[in-house]
């Protein structure tokens, strides 16, 4: 299947109105609308600028970053060995 990228507008009674004109054989075609929304834009860079800084957690390994980026650091008084006890009770049913 051939695809086009073209740009278009649609008009107050709802009809596609294609900007450029097209030289595709006649037939039956497929058509995909994506439609940006400029308000999402908007709102998403008022929430990051009113969240405060977090500090950047490093790693060697790339894959990791993103999810480090994303995830919240762990409470001053988290115990690892306590959640390994715990996870291991829940899995042996102990």
């Amino acid at each position: 299947m051939q695809a086009y990228k073209l740009n278009a507008t649609i008009d107050e009674s709802g009809h596609l109105i294609i900007d450029e004109p097209l030289n595709i054989a006649p037939g039956k075609v497929e058509v995909i609308i994506l439609q940006p929304i400029p308000s999402w834009e908007s709102s998403t860079k008022t929430s990051i600028e009113s969240q405060p800084e977090k500090p950047k957690r490093q790693t060697k390994i790339k894959a990791l970053q993103g999810w480090f980026e994303k995830t919240q650091p762990a409470p001053p008084d988290f115990d690892p060995d306590q959640a390994r006890w715990e996870a291991l009770k829940e899995k042996h049913n102990l």
